[in-house]
């Protein structure tokens, strides 16, 4: 059988045609759907963890108990895996272990562009990267083997549009699973005391020599020859773009990318005349190669930042590209990105831009708040660091920034990482305000369940969190829970909050608008009188998607018109198809002119 798949959906269904029933991981773009897509085959088991550290740590349990364990995340994910990862890359595990990066050339949606080829190094592990969905679904079959040959972690590198982009894959039968899983005991390879580390190190740096001679002949880097005069040496999606636009050069094709087939490159230059290293990001390869003495011509022409395409490839190489029809020229207004229509986010943020504060943001759908109008985020780092940089403001700035740090987190980011530091700044008596946006589900990423929702990744019911009391157990004495669309209640709260000593909590809590389980609201729309409103334009200071101006114009043709008195020269109005109900414009209307529009 035949289907197209994305990559992430391919990476799933080979893991499970391979035998693995067991997978581990925390959701972040563009790696989510892989665990989705495994949680669905029969007799697996597929957990989220409260985050990547987490995940990885479960993941070499199950190994070490022998299952064949797959281990998911994105890029940035696997910086708050790196401890246990690194020392994992030390015990090797009874099983296999297969860790999946998602890297993100062009931070579609990242706050970084790392290039996790350089954690296969670092950590001494085995990198594979396959170029397209059949070959993501081959190469996780061929990540397990190597798992359990060479007993150690082995990393699969995607990419956004290896993980998104669609392709034909050849669906094979699903291995028939023995059961492997034991307990064994083996202190000497799994306590990681100095006495016992000190000889997996040495373990370990036997192993990347027998890796090293494994690439040699390893399949899936192969040398495809044609012209002499140019050769292309290359790896993961950027194969296929080279591909459509030179398919008359020579190519070296690397499956495996940590480490390389040192031999097989020296082959593949000694038959071609000029070299060039095509690869997105850093010149992870091109440096190696180099080093062997090897002369290529790489980053000097090729981008550093930024995923490439065909284009990009033909542009480096040529200088120039196909002639293209130019289209005409026609101005597009500016659509920047916008929190959704009745998002319970926006209340709360509009608040804190007008309170004056300094608000140290976290990574979610209220990143978007640090933009015009509401400007009410005004740094964002990584998962956690919102409540962690708050407290370091607060005692860096002392009697000056008393009332005027606030520290925001998600619900599901909270869980990831955020408690941690608000026991922190429990401990050491911060000043700061904490503000839990509460809104029922990891949005972010596309509605994934986590500890406080009450439900696990395969569907099942489960514990759900009490935030509140988890806050109060943590130290926090004050602990205040609000609802967002109130913004009265949300203005009130956190001025009192600001002027209390220590460290405080509020949890702004309302169910996201797309949420289909717990409905915020019940579905409603607003409209605005246009013969009551005063053109004020306080509503637009929401930047909620239905609202817009609308010029007006008098009986003899002016574009102003007056309304009580006051010269105006338009009207807000809502479009009734976006608005979701949320009121908030209509507590921010001193004219009344926007009320709830009648059945």
């Amino acid at each position: 059988m035949k289907e197209l798949m994305s990559g992430n959906e391919a990476i799933a269904r080979g893991a499970f045609e391979c035998g693995a029933r067991f997978a581990t991981g925390y959701p972040g773009t563009p790696s989510t759907e892989i665990m989705e897509a495994f949680a669905k085959y029969p007799g697996v088991y597929a957990e989220w963890s409260p985050n990547e550290k987490v995940a990885m740590e479960v993941g070499i349990g199950a190994a070490i108990a022998g299952a064949r364990a797959m281990v998911v995340m994105k890029h940035v994910g696997v910086n708050v895996a790196a401890d246990p990862l690194f020392t994992a890359s030390y015990t090797g595990t009874n099983g296999a272990l297969v860790v999946i990066t998602a890297d993100d050339p062009s931070l579609h949606s990242s706050q970084n562009e790392q290039d996790n080829r350089h954690y296969a190094r670092f950590a001494k592990i085995p990198m594979l990267e396959p170029a397209d969905s059949e070959e993501a679904k081959a190469f996780i079959k061929r990540a397990f083997e190597l798992s359990e040959q060479f007993d150690t972690p082995v990393f699969l590198r995607s990419t956004t549009r290896l993980s998104h982009s669609k392709s034909v894959v050849n669906l094979e039968k699903p291995l028939k699973v023995d059961d492997r899983t034991d307990i064994r005991f083996n202190a000497e390879k799994f306590v990681m005391v100095p006495m016992n580390a000190r000889r997996r190190r040495v373990v370990v740096e036997k192993r990347m020599q027998d890796l090293r001679i494994f690439a040699e002949t390893f399949p899936e880097n192969r040398i495809e020859m044609n012209s002499p005069d140019v050769g292309i040496i290359t790896a993961g999606i950027s194969y296929h773009y080279a591909k459509d636009v030179f398919p008359e050069y020579s190519y070296l094709k690397l499956g495996m990318v940590h480490p390389l087939p040192i031999g097989l490159i020296r082959e593949f230059a000694a038959q071609v005349r000029k070299i060039y290293v095509i690869e997105e990001l850093d010149p992870f390869l091109e440096e190696q190669i180099r080093a062997m003495g090897i002369e290529v011509t790489g980053k000097e022409i090729f981008p550093y930042t930024d995923e490439f395409d065909p284009g990009v490839i033909e542009q480096a190489i040529t200088g120039g590209g196909k002639a293209q029809r130019s289209l005409p020229e026609i101005p597009i207004p500016p659509r920047p990105p916008n929190l959704c229509p009745g998002c319970p986010h926006r209340g709360l943020f509009y608040v804190l831009g007008k309170l004056k504060v300094f608000v140290s943001g976290d990574i979610g759908c209220y990143t978007l708040s640090f933009m015009k109008p509401l400007e009410g985020l005004h740094s964002c780092i990584c998962m956690g660091a919102g409540i962690g940089m708050a407290h370091g403001m607060s005692k860096a700035l002392g009697e000056k920034g008393k009332g005027k740090v606030v520290g925001v987190i998600g619900d599901s980011t909270f869980l990831h990482s955020g408690i941690t530091p608000l026991l922190g700044m429990a401990y050491n008596h911060s000043d700061a305000v904490i503000v839990i946006c509460d809104n029922r589900t990891t949005a972010m990423t596309g509605m994934q369940e986590h500890p406080g929702t009450g439900f696990t990744l395969q569907g099942n019911k489960t514990i759900m969190v009490d935030i509140a009391a988890l806050v109060k157990t943590l130290g926090i004495d004050s602990v205040r829970i609000v609802d967002p669309y109130d913004l009265k209640a949300v203005r009130t709260v956190l001025k009192e909050e600001l002027a209390r000593s220590g460290p405080s909590v509020v949890i702004s809590r309302r169910a996201c608008v797309l949420f289909k389980r717990e409905k915020s609201f019940p579905r409603k729309s607003f409209r605005i009188d246009p013969e009551k409103c005063t053109g004020c334009r306080l509503c637009l200071g929401m930047g909620c998607p239905p609202i817009a101006w609308q010029k007006v114009s008098n009986d003899s043709g002016s574009a102003t018109k007056k309304t009580k008195g006051k010269e105006r020269d338009g009207v807000a109005v809502i479009d009734r198809n976006l608005c979701t109900g949320c009121g908030l414009c209509a507590q921010l209307c001193k004219s009344q002119a926007i009320t709830e529009e009648k059945e």
